[in-house]
């Protein structure tokens, strides 16, 4: 993309705290917002999906956000919510301790996260978005959601 152009771009974003972390995603994304409830586990799946929840008649995977991104388990509560957010053709929910805001911002203001050795198709973080002394780490949705194997 001609950065020229993403300079000018402004983003819709919706924010939430992990671990006492700030995240960020594109609301696009998002579906809806919804209270916690427990998830009905699934044997057999990675330590990060805490089961899943009927949502109108569809299963969806409830994943625990805080521990995908490496940071611990979460210890849910009534204060913490689902976000849920579809991704192509995978819907899922994400366990997150609040959601904060949501907000619009100019695409230039977002700066590349620090060079990792993990390849891109791993990333979660994909920017940086230094904003009014908070730094907000925007996550890669399609890469926090779990890839079906056939």
């Amino acid at each position: 993309m001609d950065m020229a152009v993403a300079s000018e771009q402004i983003l819709e974003l919706i924010s939430f705290e992990i671990a006492e972390q700030e995240f960020c995603i594109d609301i696009r994304t998002v579906r809806e917002i919804r209270g916690w409830t427990p998830a009905t586990p699934i044997p057999q799946t990675p330590d990060y999906i805490r089961g899943v929840i009927n949502l109108r008649g569809a299963v969806v995977p409830v994943l625990d956000l805080r521990n995908r991104l490496g940071l611990g388990l979460t210890e849910p509560s009534s204060r913490h919510v689902i976000v849920v957010i579809q991704h192509e053709d995978r819907t899922g929910g994400l366990l997150v301790d609040g959601v904060q805001e949501t907000f619009q911002v100019d695409a230039g203001l977002l700066q590349p996260p620090p060079a990792m050795e993990s390849p891109a198709s791993d990333r979660f973080v994909d920017a940086i978005l230094p904003l009014d002394g908070r730094m907000l780490s925007r996550l890669v949705v399609g890469n926090l959601l779990p890839v079906e194997k056939h």
